[in-house]
């Protein structure tokens, strides 16, 4: 995928392509280009290449905060695709300049959060994993996008994951410190075991869930194209918060939820 492509939607103006279009590689997402950063094996991310410079030089360059004043935050959704950020950030009035580091995530994978989204998508949320390793990437923020991160997350509760627990390791193979994440407020949907189901793409994803029950496709009809147009309408995402519970497809997460949020 070039740069050019990672910029040609987003899943706010289309919910069917949730969670967007993710980078192959590490980069820098700076104003309406991804900029590609190079590991250097052992060392950390400020020290990595950007192009003919280093990513602590780019962000001097840009005008940027540094890494040393930016937190990690993993993203396990639509957080990881440039022109979601994108649009996220200069919605807000701020010039989006933001490191995307891809690491190995552990005991963590992205699963799907149990509510709508109200641009009509299901979207994804932390699910423990225990025994598994996710390639996930790392957003660097600094404390004013951060804040303005959370802003737009009103279904999540941000959450630092211990690194005796969730260790998060970057390619280079230098270990963080802890990371923050955003942890769902609704819980995760389940698959027909009863287990934390996984993310896959939004029209496999709506359709197994219309499939499996006959109340939501009365509610949101049989296709994905009718189930995005028709949760856009507020009352029928209440209606199907009410039924995803009802239907036992629903798990809490407090392993997740009490976690520290500082």
């Amino acid at each position: 995928m070039t740069e050019t492509d990672l910029f040609h939607d987003d899943p706010m103006a289309r919910p069917l392509t949730y969670p967007g279009r993710i980078p192959a590689t590490s980069g820098v997402l700076v104003d309406d280009e991804y900029l590609p950063l190079l590991p250097v094996d052992g060392a950390a991310a400020e020290e990595w290449q950007a192009g003919d410079e280093t990513l602590g030089k780019l962000l001097v360059r840009s005008g940027s905060s540094p890494m040393s004043e930016r937190y990690p935050v993993v993203a396990v959704g639509s957080n990881a695709s440039p022109s979601q950020m994108r649009r996220k950030f200069m919605s807000h009035a701020i010039r989006p300049v933001i490191p995307m580091t891809l690491a190995d995530v552990e005991g963590i994978a992205p699963g799907v959060s149990a509510h709508v989204n109200r641009w009509g998508y299901v979207p994804a949320v932390p699910v423990e994993a225990p025994g598994e390793t996710s390639r996930l990437f790392v957003l660097w923020l600094d404390d004013r996008e951060l804040a303005t991160l959370d802003v737009t997350e009103p279904n999540y509760w941000r959450r630092r994951l211990p690194v005796n627990r969730h260790p998060v390791t970057l390619e280079s193979g230098v270990r963080l410190p802890p990371c923050f994440v955003y942890v769902g407020r609704h819980g995760c949907l389940t698959d027909g075991d009863g287990l934390a189901r996984r993310l896959v793409d939004q029209p496999t994803l709506i359709q197994s869930l219309l499939d499996d029950s006959l109340e939501l496709r009365r509610l949101c009809g049989g296709t994905p194209e009718e189930f995005v147009e028709r949760v856009q309408e507020e009352a029928i995402r209440e209606e199907v918060y009410r039924i995803f519970p009802a239907e036992r497809r629903v798990l809490a997460q407090p392993e997740l939820v009490d976690l520290p949020s500082l």
